[in-house]
């Protein structure tokens, strides 16, 4: 995946470089589906990895933290981290302990948005916290693509930290 993103993705290929027959990935994965849901919540797993591992330098700004970890993360792993989004599955196919897995960087971001807003992590603190990782998101993927450049843009990381501090500064006053 990390080499080919989703679109040139095989598990043919995949079972040849780890010495397996398709037959028996398709055995423990049950499909290809299985197969990519399990590699996109690995991907999960290190980017959380990845925003633990940034949180943890020095740095007071943790919320700056995050967004630039969230940036970084795709920089460095474009077609790891596009795969995640471009997998369509319901998530009734997701198994409960992928979920878990997945649920990891979510839970750090509401953690740290709860201490930016000086709460307990709530549904409410929960929802703006999903919401600020879809405002980050689509500035990340705007700037993956070139879209950010072409609408005569500059550093989407800046703008997009911009519009996270002015929510949780809302949320604040609120």
């Amino acid at each position: 995946m990390a080499e080919t993103g989703l679109a040139g993705f095989s598990a043919r290929e995949v079972a040849k470089r780890v010495g397996y027959t398709v037959g028996t990935i398709h055995n423990v994965f049950g499909n290809v589906d299985g197969l990519v849901m399990a590699i996109n919540t690995a991907t999960f797993a290190l980017w959380a990895d990845a925003l633990r591992t940034r949180l943890a330098e020095p740095d007071k700004d943790r919320i700056a933290a995050l967004v630039s970890a969230y940036f970084a993360f795709a920089r460095d792993n474009p077609l790891r981290w596009s795969a995640i989004y471009e997998h369509r599955l319901s998530i009734e196919a997701i198994p409960d302990d992928q979920i878990e897995v997945r649920g990891r960087l979510t839970g750090i971001v509401v953690e740290e948005v709860a201490a930016a807003l000086d709460r307990a992590p709530d549904e409410g603190v929960g929802t703006l916290a999903r919401s600020l990782v879809a405002t980050v998101h689509g500035h990340c993927t705007f700037d993956a693509n070139g879209s950010w450049a072409a609408m005569g843009q500059r550093d989407a990381e800046t703008v997009a930290l911009a519009r996270v501090r002015e929510s949780i500064a809302a949320a604040r006053s609120a």
